[in-house]
């Protein structure tokens, strides 16, 4: 029984010896042992490679509206450019490009409608009263007839019923930097606003003279509805804040009460007339003389982005869209190409350069006097060989449809 007793221990002792024999062979570096048929054990006394952090979701858009905040605000007057072919709009403001973002605008069988035009109303929450009370959140209108920009889904290609569809962030943050009168141009092709220096474009009156002509402006009455005048009275803006039996109430639908509004200033080769509004205050309508009146002169949009040289002068920006109008040639005038004949009614003139329209047109003294007493920083002088549209009311601005 002793040497039994003896024979184990002697075994323990053996196997003992044999285990640290076995650790003390095992590399310093070794982080783990390996058992048969058991899995890796990790010594965590060791220190480990971290894994990156990653941030939620809810964290990055903090970070990003914090980002934006201490950003710069952008200052107006705004531009709001919306290109169907690239299916995008662009944002430009008084120091230039602000923010781009995709969209989807009209299908094929709903078109969106080309041309120029500006917020007319808005509301935050909107349903269509055409396609069954669609929603269309953030809503900013731009004719009476149902064309707006709003929130809503984008496929990647034209799919609305003539709408500007826009991502819902972007929806959000336009709503809230537009007002009424800002512009909205739509054109086939990208185009943006550029910089230009001309003797034809208004200059201010000396700032004494300019306040002497507010001041008398003001005294005659405020610009707009009236606060107290029933909504039943103006039959554009009833429309607009009704949808089938249901009433909306749009923050805005005419320019502010009191204040003073930039004068819009519109040029037509097609009635070789011009017409001036301050706000949606038609001011005249009266002819003019436009050198080769049978030559296209393109659409182009000039605006008033701020004073410079203390007041003194009016920094400019153009906006161009090339004419989509044919040249009428007499048959005499038919030309010859390699031995072929050109047809005189497909040959398509190319449009005046924005300088080159200004040329061209021969403002009265008076009218130029006029303007240039009302000029403010949002003013604008639109030339173009299209007629006024039937959408432009007491309740627009000017809206010009380009082919």
């Amino acid at each position: 029984m002793a040497n039994s007793s003896k024979h184990l221990l002697f075994s323990f002792a053996v196997a003992s010896g044999l285990v640290l024999w076995l650790a003390s062979a095992t590399p310093v570096g070794a982080g783990w042992f390996s058992f048969p048929d058991q899995p890796h054990y990790v010594n965590w006394g060791q220190s480990q490679p971290l894994k990156p952090h990653r941030k939620s979701r809810r964290e990055i858009s903090s970070r990003k509206q914090e980002a934006q905040r201490e950003q710069p605000r952008p200052q107006g007057p705004f531009q709001i450019i919306v290109a169907i072919a690239s299916q995008q709009v662009s944002i430009y403001g008084q120091d230039g490009f602000i923010a781009r973002a995709p969209i989807s605008t009209g299908m094929p069988a709903h078109s969106t409608p080309t041309g120029i035009f500006t917020i007319i109303a808005k509301a935050r929450w909107h349903a269509s009263n055409i396609y069954s009370g669609a929603p269309m959140p953030y809503m900013e209108r731009i004719t009476w007839s149902g064309i707006a920009l709003h929130a809503g889904p984008r496929p990647g290609y034209p799919a609305s019923h003539g709408c500007i569809r826009l991502p819902q962030d972007f929806a959000v943050r336009l709503f809230h930097m537009t007002k009424i009168g800002t512009r909205v141009i739509v054109t086939r092709e990208a185009t943006a606003p550029v910089e230009i220096t001309h003797p034809k474009l208004f200059v201010p009156k000396k700032p004494i003279e300019k306040t002497e002509a507010l001041g008398a402006d003001l005294i005659k009455g405020p610009i707009g509805i009236a606060a107290d005048t029933p909504a039943a009275e103006h039959p554009a803006a009833a429309a607009a804040t009704t949808s089938g039996g249901n009433t909306t109430v749009p923050v805005e639908s005419k320019p502010a009460v009191g204040l003073p509004q930039p004068v819009s200033v519109f040029v037509s080769r097609k009635q070789r007339r011009v017409f001036a509004r301050r706000g949606f205050e038609e001011l005249f309508d009266l002819p003019i003389k436009i050198d080769e009146p049978d030559f296209p002169i393109g659409t182009h949009i000039f605006t008033a982005m701020g004073l410079k040289d203390d007041g003194k002068t009016m920094r400019w920006t153009v906006v161009s869209i090339p004419s989509q109008y044919r040249h009428h040639v007499g048959r005499s005038s038919k030309g010859h190409t390699g031995g072929q004949t050109t047809d005189p009614e497909r040959i398509v003139a190319a449009s005046s350069t924005a300088a080159e329209a200004l040329e061209r047109i021969a403002l009265p003294p008076d009218v130029i006097q006029q303007i240039s007493s009302l000029l403010m920083v949002g003013s604008s002088l639109i030339v173009s060989d299209n007629a006024l549209s039937d959408e432009t009311d007491a309740d627009t601005d000017f809206i010009v449809l380009t082919p």
